[in-house]
């Protein structure tokens, strides 16, 4: 065989598959550059660009993901602030639920869990590629926290409904998961109450028993 760079094919696209999730693994997701993948994997960086798009789109295609989640946030972050929890929540919902792209989410959740390479990796890229492009959206002090505190209701709903199915949440529609959760998105998206004011008590809830 002779050396030098593969021409562009399903081969190469293959090759370049391979090499980036093996990276990805062993790296994490920020020490690994596209130019770097590109030389080890033979090929002009340019050719990574064309299959892929962007790193977010190597990543999801390396951890053979049909949707990438961090493409899906940047997307729903694009349009009106005032509609975000809503429309974040639909939308993921809509992909999670979705046959094609679901289950590779799914086992890329277990992963996670159960092997601290998958988790390792999973934590970085929800912090580079969400948390900190949340964070860039929001005005006012606390943006990393308050972005933080969005991942964490984000998600609290993908792992009881999907990970742990538990009822009724993972038998909610769409519709029902954002009356129920989307004040808390928002909440979260805002931030906390200025210390020193009054918490205003439960509906509902009575006087305080001596």
């Amino acid at each position: 065989m002779p050396r030098g760079r593969r021409p562009g094919s399903p081969d190469t696209k293959a090759a370049v598959l391979e090499v980036a999730r093996r990276r990805f693994l062993a790296e994490g997701y920020q020490a690994v550059t596209l130019r770097s993948i590109a030389a080890e994997a033979g090929v002009d960086m340019a050719l990574i660009s064309y299959y892929f798009g962007s790193k977010r789109g190597l990543f999801g295609a390396a951890m053979a993901l049909a949707v990438n989640p961090a493409e899906v946030i940047e997307q729903v972050l694009a349009g009106d602030p005032a509609t975000l929890p809503q429309r974040l929540l639909r939308t993921l919902i809509a992909v999670w639920d979705n046959p094609a792209s679901g289950p590779p989410l799914l086992a890329m959740l277990r992963n996670a869990v159960q092997d601290e390479g998958h988790g390792a990796l999973v934590r970085e890229v929800l912090q580079r590629e969400i948390v900190e492009r949340v964070a860039a959206r929001l005005d006012g002090p606390g943006a990393q926290r308050r972005a933080a505190a969005f991942g964490v209701v984000v998600a609290g709903v993908i792992t009881t409904r999907y990970l742990v199915r538990l009822e009724p949440v993972a038998s909610m529609t769409a519709d029902e998961i954002v009356r129920h959760v989307g004040p808390s998105l928002r909440l979260a998206l805002n931030g906390p109450e200025p210390a020193g004011r009054a918490a205003r008590p439960p509906r509902g809830a009575g006087a305080a028993r001596p």
